[in-house]
């Protein structure tokens, strides 16, 4: 079983060195530790540095592109080398890197397929009291949007199984953190909390201006995150309210008709409509949203199982001048076919390999 440590990064050249010293190398039930260091458009010695402590890993940004869009191209550069396990920490060294092999555990036992460090927030001391607050509203939040029980949903010390790294996918920009929660939560993947003590505090975060900054833009993410999975209690619970409200003027107007004091009560009407309007309008995007829903569910399918294909490990793709099953290479060993729920046609997936497939069949370098 193979690990991958990523470590997103941003100028970090002053702190990787400890981030890198603390990270194990032997964990019970992984073969191999390998690390990855993602440079976000790093302008300092950040890749040098990593270099000189033995890293062979890199995935790098000509400019910064975000924390969202380094996770994702962590993972992707992981998958495609072979990783089982994926690890995300941070190139500021708040998080306890030896903590590594508590947290891949549940993965390697079997009994998780995600597990998120719990930082303990209320016991930081360089938080404020009124973050400590937001920290514990804003997990409380997560954890009603994905229904699971989660004591730090914002800790990006975490650890996935190559199994939901496949059917997680990341859309928005800002952070992934509350977004693959949530998606984890809809779909079902078995998600632990790991507790955990942060390091002292090295430098302000980068990823925000400041924590209202964040709370907007955590509560976009999640209120995206949510109308996605549960396109119902949003537009449902906002149609059905502006339909109690537009019945009551209009029940109003009926009976002063009935009383024959109807007369000089025509704004009755006028905001009955303006509120039936509107309910009709959040059923109608109900509809939508739930046929998109279906669409994306089907989509996200087809993804996975291109993902399985891509990210197969190389010991299963090999490539021949004859496909056919039992075919032999010149060195005596044997072709194998397209698995048998490829679609009709489909040859064995090459991504994993430094060779792709020419025209005639016949294995070329990869350039």
């Amino acid at each position: 079983m193979k690990l991958f440590v990523q470590v997103p990064c941003l100028n970090e050249e002053e702190t990787l060195p400890s981030v890198l010293e603390t990270i194990p190398r032997e964990i019970p039930g992984i073969d191999a530790v390998e690390i990855l260091i993602i440079d976000d458009g790093s302008t300092d010695r950040t890749v040098e540095v990593a270099r000189a402590h033995g890293v062979t890993h890199f995935v790098q940004h000509a400019r910064n592109m975000g924390l969202a869009r380094s996770f994702r191209d962590g993972v992707d550069y992981a998958l495609a080398h072979g990783a089982d396990i994926v690890v995300n920490t941070d190139g500021d060294n708040q998080y306890p890197q030896a903590r590594i092999t508590d947290l891949v555990q549940p993965i390697v036992r079997g009994e998780a397929d995600i597990v998120i460090a719990d930082r303990q927030t209320a016991k930081i001391t360089h938080f404020s009291p009124f973050k400590k607050a937001m920290q514990k509203i804003g997990s409380e939040v997560v954890n009603v949007a994905a229904g699971t029980d989660l004591p730090d949903a914002a800790s990006g010390f975490r650890a996935y199984s190559k199994a939901s790294l496949i059917r997680l996918n990341v859309v928005t920009q800002f952070s992934y953190c509350m977004e693959t929660i949530i998606q984890a939560g809809n779909k079902r993947l078995r998600i632990a909390s790991v507790p955990v003590t942060t390091n002292a505090k090295t430098r302000e975060s980068r990823l925000f201006k400041n924590i209202w900054q964040h709370m907007f833009k955590s509560g976009t993410a999640i209120s995206r995150s949510y109308l996605m999975f549960k396109p119902h209690i949003v537009l449902g619970g906002l149609g059905t309210i502006m339909l109690v409200a537009a019945l009551v003027p209009f029940v109003r107007f009926l009976i002063l008709l009935l009383m024959g004091d109807a007369g000089g009560h025509v704004q009755s009407l006028i905001f009955g409509t303006a509120m039936l309007v509107g309910a009709l309008l959040s059923y109608a995007l109900l509809v939508i949203a739930d046929l998109q829903r279906t669409n994306r569910v089907l989509l996200e399918e087809s993804l996975e199982r291109l993902k399985e294909m891509q990210y197969r490990p190389p010991a299963e793709v090999l490539l021949t001048t004859d496909v056919r099953p039992g075919a032999g290479f010149r060195d005596g060993t044997t072709a194998l076919a397209a698995p048998a729920d490829a679609a009709p046609g489909a040859r064995p997936a090459t991504a994993a390999t430094a060779e792709t497939v020419g025209s005639g069949g016949t294995a070329v370098p990869r350039r």
